[in-house]
């Protein structure tokens, strides 16, 4: 392989709400921690343990706005992104660095509410089609020279 890889996938449950900034120029950026869990069994004490591993989720502008309005803390994700090493002087002058996951993808698997309430079918009626849509469609029905 010519390159490198810097590539995290993630499934876990938020461990707090998204915290936003916004910034000048309209950009904005949200930050939540996920915890991730393994469980196995001690061989020693025929004991389950489980740990938990925690990450810190950096996401940017559109979609950190997403997260804001539909996760709260328990919710269950799916994250893709990558590794990022931030460094900064403390209050105290000492150097200090945090490890953040920097999520360019991101699929809500479960959320606190679904877990909650019991499940429910729901018909849902067919949506209507958007012009882009409606166009495509009108163009396959259309009778074609070949």
């Amino acid at each position: 392989m010519a390159g490198t890889i810097n590539k995290v996938i993630l499934i876990g449950h938020l461990g707090d709400e998204v915290k936003m900034h916004y910034f000048e120029g309209g950009n904005s950026i949200g930050r939540f921690p996920i915890a991730t869990n393994e469980t196995y069994t001690n061989k020693q004490t025929g004991e389950k343990v489980t740990t938990t591993e925690w990450h810190n989720i950096v996401v940017r502008n559109k979609l950190a706005e997403i997260c804001e309005k539909y996760l709260s803390k328990g919710d269950k994700i799916y994250c893709e992104g990558r590794i990022k090493t931030r460094q900064w002087e403390g209050e105290d002058g000492s150097k200090r660095y945090t490890t953040e996951i920097h999520v360019v993808d991101m699929t809500f698997l479960t959320t606190k509410n679904e877990l909650n309430t019991p499940q429910q079918t729901i018909a849902k009626k067919p949506a209507e089609p958007t012009n882009n849509e409606q166009s495509i469609n009108d163009a396959v029905d259309d009778d074609l020279p070949f």
